[in-house]
């Protein structure tokens, strides 16, 4: 979740804005319109993207990418894409893979196994209590989800810590607040990072900016992405759910969204439903 005002796609930043996306972290969103000759090459938008502190990319805001070559086949789609466009008209979306719907399970999303790090030290307390009221938003949208708090791993919690599904970890950075993964990241990548600003972003609730992320979890996308957005543009890899909602809690407020808290809507649970089952 990119809640600041600099970078453009927080990671993406020299693409972003060839590519005709907008700044996430600036307080209005308009895109930009450059032609295919400013689009970077891949050494630029490399060089240019934001690496995390586990070796991961970050791009879209708060997406990891876990290698350089997931990171080129990145490039490569969003370069494709640009040329390409899209002009389905529904979907809160859902992730895809080769084609396929990035979701757990029906028996693994009924076990989302977490810890909560205590390397959160004051804020550990609170970090548990948004991670609990995030999570019961998606588990109020779909009784197959249930994300299941492991306390006993909390003390060993990062990515290496085989009795949990997850992390969730603190994390040090100005280039977003929090940012997850999607069900198709390998074990070793798959945490939640959270930077303290967490708690001071706002209209935006620690539950909803923890829900926002556990919905990139369950697979869910950034709803701006979708091109009634008319900016933000991200990729094509994804599959409508339900109609466009510009004030869904996957949609950021500054790329023309329309809910100013990041609050759940109705359409959110009928996505959810639509992808687990109610």
């Amino acid at each position: 979740m990119s809640h600041r005002t600099t970078g453009a796609l927080a990671a993406t930043a020299a693409l972003a804005v060839s590519l005709g996306c907008s700044m996430l972290g600036a307080t209005t969103a308009t895109a930009a319109t450059e032609d295919s000759s400013s689009v970077p090459t891949y050494q630029q938008f490399r060089d240019s993207t934001f690496v995390d502190t586990d070796g991961q990319f970050v791009v879209n805001g708060d997406e990891p990418v876990s290698d350089s070559g997931k990171l080129r086949q990145f490039y490569d789609d969003m370069v494709g894409d640009k040329h390409t466009g899209r002009t389905m008209e529904d979907g809160l979306i859902v992730n895809t893979v080769s084609g396929k719907d990035d979701k757990w399970s029906a028996s693994q999303v009924g076990n989302l196994t977490y810890c909560v790090s205590t390397k959160f030290g004051s804020d550990y307390s609170a970090m548990v209590s948004a991670m609990a009221s995030g999570a019961g938003q998606w588990e109020a949208a779909s009784s197959a989800i249930d994300f299941v708090h492991v306390p006993s791993q909390d003390s060993s919690c990062n990515t290496r810590n085989n009795s949990v599904l997850f992390s969730v970890e603190p994390v040090n950075t100005t280039q977003y607040i929090a940012r997850a993964f999607f069900p198709s990241t390998p074990k070793r990548s798959r945490n939640v990072l959270v930077d303290d600003s967490i708690w001071t972003s706002g209209s935006w609730s620690p539950s909803n900016i923890v829900a926002h992320e556990l919905g990139h979890t369950l697979g869910f996308r950034h709803e701006h992405t979708r091109p009634e957005s008319g900016t933000c543009f991200e990729d094509n890899n994804w599959r409508a759910l339900t109609p466009y909602d510009s004030a869904s809690i996957m949609h950021y407020p500054q790329c023309n969204g329309s809910s100013s808290d990041l609050s759940m809507t109705n359409a959110d649970r009928q996505g959810a439903a639509a992808l687990y089952g109610s």
